[in-house]
């Protein structure tokens, strides 16, 4: 029998956050984060949350694809319209809500074996968008984050905002077959049980709380939050140019800050992979 959605109890503990928002559930979609793209343009811009049991043409960020089968995903995308201070570092502040609820509700278990650093959080980031965790043999991905925005004019007030966009795939089972350097894992493995609607529950109530924050404030409130959980911090990485670094964690915008041969630059985005010491 199929897992009920808390769709319900969701919106009344949303509602009072975010007035008019309203939560839909379908069974199939190429992508939430297009489908919500698509009703912008069109002048749907009405705060919501799109979740689909399975997704046939998900994407992640540089275009890569995101597929998922009923049951062995969270794919969902957060719609609103927003006006920050800066836009700069949304994925970011995301992520740190996405990291800080897993932990709790994952209560994950020190790692098997000792990691290089004590005082590092098992569950991380990797910037600017992913979700890694480390259950005691390396970094695998849980998820990752997806911001697309549409810009809205709106002629009474003489100005044009944007609409966000916010999207999350996460695992719940480990995918198989994936060609990629960093390989995935599923929370149901780390926590035997938990499902999609489970995830969905305990993770947006916290993540509409940061959205709604960072457009009041941008990023810098959240740097330090996002410290603690950077899995890049110190580490000697690789840019999608060519260029080596060691990266020495992000600024109030959210800029990856790197020492390169030239010195320490601020990279705002860019393709990063970890260097082998």
């Amino acid at each position: 029998m199929a897992t009920p959605w808390p769709l319900e109890d969701l919106w009344l503990a949303l509602s009072p956050l975010c007035p008019g928002l309203s939560l839909e559930l379908v069974p199939s979609l190429d992508s939430t984060n297009t489908e919500l793209m698509r009703r912008a343009r069109q002048g749907q811009t009405d705060p919501v949350v799109l979740i689909a049991e399975m997704q046939t043409a998900g994407r992640g960020r540089l275009g890569r694809s995101w597929t998922s089968r009923s049951g062995e995903s969270l794919t969902f995308s957060l719609g609103l319209m927003l006006n920050p201070p800066d836009w700069s570092g949304l994925s970011l502040a995301v992520g740190v809500s996405l990291a800080e609820s897993l932990t709790q509700l994952l209560q994950a278990q020190p790692p098997r074996t000792p990691h290089p650093d004590p005082d590092r959080a098992v569950l991380g980031l990797k910037w600017p968008n992913d979700l890694w965790c480390d259950t005691g043999g390396g970094p695998h991905k849980l998820g990752g984050i997806l911001i697309e925005t549409a810009t809205v004019a709106d002629a009474r007030a003489a100005r044009t905002e944007r609409y966000a966009v916010i999207g999350i795939g996460l695992n719940v089972r480990t995918p198989q077959g994936v060609d990629s350097s960093i390989p995935p894992l599923g929370v149901s493995e780390v926590q035997p049980g938990l499902n999609a609607s489970d995830l969905l529950r305990e993770l947006m109530p916290d993540l509409l709380r940061t959205v709604l924050g960072f457009n009041r404030e941008g990023f810098a409130p959240l740097v330090s939050r996002f410290a603690r959980r950077d899995w890049l911090l110190d580490q000697a990485i690789r840019l999608s140019d060519g260029r080596e670094g060691w990266a020495r964690g992000v600024d109030a915008q959210g800029q990856l800050r790197v020492d390169t041969d030239s010195g320490r630059e601020c990279i705002h985005s860019n393709e990063i992979s970890i260097r082998p010491r």
